[in-house]
């Protein structure tokens, strides 16, 4: 099975969530094949706004919300 992820990121509303303050300014980084180069694209999103408390990146499993009954392993 292909695990897909995404790599996104935006403002939020409270460093410590994950509420974003504008979905349409979502920087959409990617989707990747497995995790390690979703990582690695994640890294380089990240660092380019290391300094800015409110912007933050994250890694979406869409594998596991496209086929939720898969195990995770």
């Amino acid at each position: 099975m292909q695990k897909l992820h995404l790599v996104m990121g935006g403002r939020v509303k409270d460093p410590q969530g994950l509420e974003f303050v504008d979905l349409k300014a979502i920087d959409m980084v990617g989707v990747f094949p497995d995790y390690a180069s979703a990582e690695e694209a994640w890294r380089g999103a990240a660092q380019k706004t290391v300094d800015d408390a409110e912007m933050r990146y994250v890694i979406v499993h869409l594998h596991r919300l496209l086929e939720p009954n898969l195990p995770s392993a």
